[in-house]
C-alpha cells in the first residue's frame, strides 16, 4: 500500500472493485493544546490538555480495488517534506483498515484539516483519529475506546516516534483531561473559560526539546526534577481552578508553568514576546503550549470579546496565525 499521489482522489464510482464494506465514510475530530505539563508527563508526572475545537481535521474514505491514494493540501507543494507527512497517514490508513477486519483492502483517503502541522496541536493525533472514524464509517461500525485509542498511537509512534499518549487521548475528548503514566479522565469544568492561540509561524521539534530537556536532567537531576514537581502541582491547582470556575487563579498559573519551561530553555524569544504581549492586551495568562522550541502560545481571557480583541493584537505583533477556543461545561 504505497501508492500516494498527490493528484485527486478518484470518487467511489471510478475507484475501481468496492472493498466489502462498499461505501464512503467520514471523520473527523479537532485539534488539542496542553495547558499545563509539556515534557514532564515523559517523566511520570500529571498534564492537564484541553480540546481545541475550533480546529478540525476532517477526512472522507472510499473503497477502491487496491492500493491507498490520499490527496490533502499538506503534500500540495511540500514534497521535501512528504514522508514525515505522509507516514502517520499512511500507519493511521493501515492501522483502522486492520481493526475494522478490512487490512489488504484499497482505498482512497482524502483529508482536510485545519490543524497547523508541527505547532503542537496534535495535528498527527487529530489526523489520525479522523481517518479511523471515516474508516470505521466506510465500514459500517464505529471505532471507539481502545479500539480508537490504537489507531491514533499507530499514527503517532511514526510522527514522533515515543508519544505518551496525551494529544491521542485529547483528540477525541470533549472536555478537558488528566493524564499521567498512560492513564487518564474527565476534568469538571463549571464555567466557560476562553483561550486564545497564536502561532509563532516557526514549527516546533518535538525531538529536539525533549531531547534537550533530557540532556539536562542527566547533568543536573535535582533542578529538573524540581521543575517537574513545579508543573505538577501548577497542574492539579488548575484542575481545581477548573472545577471553581476561577480564570484569575487559572491564568496565574499557566504563566507560572511558562516561567518553568523558560528555565528548561524550550521557549524561544518568538514565543516568549507572543506571551509578553498577550498580558500586555489583558489576558489573566499566557504560556508556550506543546513541546516548544517554536509553535504556539496560549492565553486565557475573560470573554469572548475580549479573546477576539487579543487575536487582533496577537496578530498586530506578528503571530503568523491565531485562534480562540473555549471550555465550557458538559
Amino acid at each position: 500500500m504505497n501508492d500516494v499521489p498527490l493528484g485527486s482522489a478518484p470518487s467511489a464510482a471510478s475507484a475501481g472493485r468496492p472493498s466489502p464494506a462498499g461505501r464512503e465514510g467520514f471523520g473527523s475530530a479537532h485539534s488539542k493544546a496542553i495547558l499545563i505539563g509539556e515534557h514532564s508527563v515523559v517523566y511520570g508526572a500529571p498534564a492537564i490538555a484541553i480540546p481545541v475545537e475550533s480546529l478540525v481535521t476532517r477526512a472522507w474514505a472510499v473503497p477502491r480495488s487496491e492500493g491507498v491514494h490520499i490527496e490533502s493540501e499538506l503534500y500540495t507543494g511540500a514534497n521535501g517534506h512528504l514522508e514525515p507527512v505522509v507516514g502517520p497517514v499512511l500507519a493511521a490508513i493501515n492501522a483502522a483498515l486492520e481493526e475494522v477486519g478490512l487490512a489488504g483492502t484499497g482505498v482512497s483517503m482524502r483529508v482536510e484539516s485545519s490543524v497547523p502541522f508541527a505547532r503542537g496541536l496534535g495535528s498527527s493525533a487529530a489526523v489520525g483519529a479522523a481517518i479511523a472514524r471515516a474508516i470505521g464509517d466506510m465500514a459500517g461500525r464505529e471505532l471507539v475506546g481502545e479500539e480508537l485509542n490504537a489507531v491514533v498511537q499507530a499514527a503517532e509512534v511514526v510522527a514522533h516516534g515515543k508519544p505518551s499518549g496525551l494529544d491521542a487521548r485529547t483528540v477525541v475528548s470533549d472536555t478537558p483531561i488528566r493524564f499521567e503514566k498512560g492513564a487518564f479522565c474527565p476534568v469538571e469544568v463549571a464555567g466557560e473559560f476562553h483561550f486564545v492561540i497564536a502561532d509563532t509561524g516557526a514549527s516546533g521539534s518535538t525531538a529536539h526539546a525533549v531531547s534537550s530537556i533530557r540532556e539536562q536532567y542527566d547533568a543536573e537531576r535535582g533542578r529538573v526534577e524540581e521543575a517537574i514537581g513545579g508543573l505538577a502541582k501548577l497542574v492539579e491547582g488548575a484542575i481545581a481552578d477548573f472545577g471553581a470556575h476561577d480564570a484569575a487563579s487559572l491564568g496565574a498559573r499557566m504563566s507560572a508553568a511558562h516561567e518553568i519551561l523558560r528555565g528548561l530553555q524550550v521557549s524561544t524569544p518568538e514565543l516568549d514576546s507572543l506571551v509578553a504581549e498577550a498580558l500586555a492586551g489583558g489576558a489573566l495568562g499566557a504560556k508556550l503550549t506543546g513541546s516548544g522550541l517554536g509553535g504556539c502560545i496560549i492565553s486565557l481571557t475573560h470573554s469572548a470579546e475580549s479573546a477576539e480583541a487579543l487575536r487582533e493584537r496577537l496578530a498586530a505583533a506578528g503571530a503568523a496565525d491565531t485562534w480562540h477556543t473555549k471550555v465550557e461545561p458538559q
